[in-house]
Formats: C-alpha cells, structure tokens, sequence
C-alpha cells in the first residue's frame, strides 16, 4: 500500500489517497520514518530482522545447491544460539 501511495502522492497527496484507501495517513507516515531510520522499529521488529538474517545465513550454508527439500536448520540454529 506504501508502493501505491508513493506512486500517487505527487499527484493526488497522501492525506486524500489515505481517504480513499481508507487507511490513517499517521500509519503511513510512521512507516516511511521507520524505512528512513531502522532504529525506530519496535524491540520485536529488530529482533525479527536479526532473526532472519541468521536463519537466511544457516540456511545457504547448510544447503547451497538444493534449497528445496532440504531439512529445516533448526539444530544449526539452536547450537549457533
């Protein structure tokens, strides 16, 4: 929706695509503050992105030419802590 609202808002505004969308121009605005400085994002979000980027990180080297099919890492990352 934030890809759409961009697209637009040099034309329409953001206030009133938000109107239309029928979504709080506020949730929009903390969104790109957010994107502008990472550090903003809850406790939670930033532990998820570390997460992830640990799991991707497991996942390629335990399985670098079949990623289909292949076992779920969870033992690496258990003992990766």
């Amino acid at each position: 929706m934030a890809a759409f609202i961009d697209a637009h808002r040099e034309e329409y505004g953001v206030e009133p695509i938000c109107r239309v969308l029928q979504v709080a121009p506020s949730g929009y605005y903390a969104l790109k503050a957010e994107q502008r400085d990472p550090s903003r994002r809850c406790a939670r979000a930033q532990r998820d992105d570390h997460l992830r980027e640990a799991i991707a990180r497991v996942w390629r080297r335990a399985h670098p030419a079949a990623p289909h099919n292949a076992p779920k890492p969870r033992r690496a990352l258990r003992l990766a802590g």
